[in-house]
């Protein structure tokens, strides 16, 4: 009997709540450890990135206008669906080359993260908003509110924690997001988007591309209708923060990097993720008579 030939798997993208292949019909393949080809990923182009984006801000008005406690409730959804596929994960990761412990660690910690910041869905707002005082017969406040579609570079470490970690502040705030998974490791990013497809969350309000840094990080900084810019790996910010910074001045993104290498430490899951990504709206209203 002839040898077989191994079929290796295409993980797709995650755009608009569906999941369609690159537009550039290209791909590359991703190993292990051992530089065993484990699967092929899509290598997203340009248009890729403006199909995410169209997703995205087509799907901002009705994210946003979400009650904060029916986000909360989708997030808690994720981490639900997500305690379901665990072994799936949890093998994901050990065949990227994880060790067991490792891979079983950052599961758990990623569905831990999705139920923090559902907590903070619906508080968020009562603490960093302020009454303000005014010289003039006026009510005064200042709240949070959403700064709209975010790009987001998922950290190469961590690849399920890291990317969850990235995502959740994010969407709890009412943006909406398109993310570029980890390049060596996207496989869990992947198998995400079959998790947030099954979560409740609407179609658009996160959108998953794989491909090369060097190749969408001009594209996803520099789009018009991108509102904000979301890093975290110091080696991207050495050899992109320039670019970065003078695509987000072409209509003033909010550019935002944390320096956070290690993901499963609790200080690096905090509100101020959230507050990272928000605009502050203030308010006038007349005292009466």
């Amino acid at each position: 009997m002839a040898e077989r030939i191994d079929v290796l798997k295409t993980y797709k993208t995650y755009v608009g709540g569906k999941f369609p292949r690159t537009e550039s019909g290209r791909y590359y393949k991703v190993y292990d450890e051992n530089d065993k080809v484990l699967a092929n990923a899509c290598r997203c182009s340009r248009k890729d990135v403006r199909d995410a984006v169209v997703a995205a801000r087509n799907a901002l008005p009705g994210w946003k206008g979400r009650t904060a406690y029916n986000r909360g409730q989708i997030l808690y959804r994720i981490a639900e669906m997500l305690e379901g596929r665990k072994a799936q994960f949890v093998d994901e990761l050990e065949t990227m080359g994880s060790k067991t412990k490792q891979a079983k660690l950052e599961v758990n910690t990623a569905i831990d993260r999705l139920i923090y910041y559902a907590g903070w869905a619906d508080k968020y707002q009562q603490v960093f908003g302020t009454i303000n005082p005014v010289a003039s017969s006026h009510f005064n406040f200042s709240i949070p509110d959403p700064t709209g579609v975010v790009s987001i570079l998922a950290p190469e470490k961590y690849p399920l924690l890291g990317l969850i970690s990235v995502i959740a502040p994010a969407i709890v705030g009412g943006n909406t997001c398109v993310v570029l998974a980890s390049e060596q490791k996207p496989l869990c990013a992947v198998s995400l988007g079959e998790v947030l497809n099954s979560s409740d969350v609407p179609g658009g309000v996160v959108n998953i591309l794989t491909g090369m840094k060097e190749e969408l990080i001009p594209h996803m900084s520099s789009h018009m209708d991108v509102n904000a810019f979301f890093y975290t790996d110091s080696h991207v910010k050495e050899k992109y923060a320039k670019q970065i910074d003078e695509n987000g001045a072409l209509n003033i993104k909010r550019i935002v990097f944390e320096a956070i290498d290690d993901w499963t430490n609790d200080d690096s899951q905090n509100p101020y993720l959230i507050t990272g990504l928000q605009e502050t709206k203030t308010t006038w209203h007349p005292v009466g008579f």
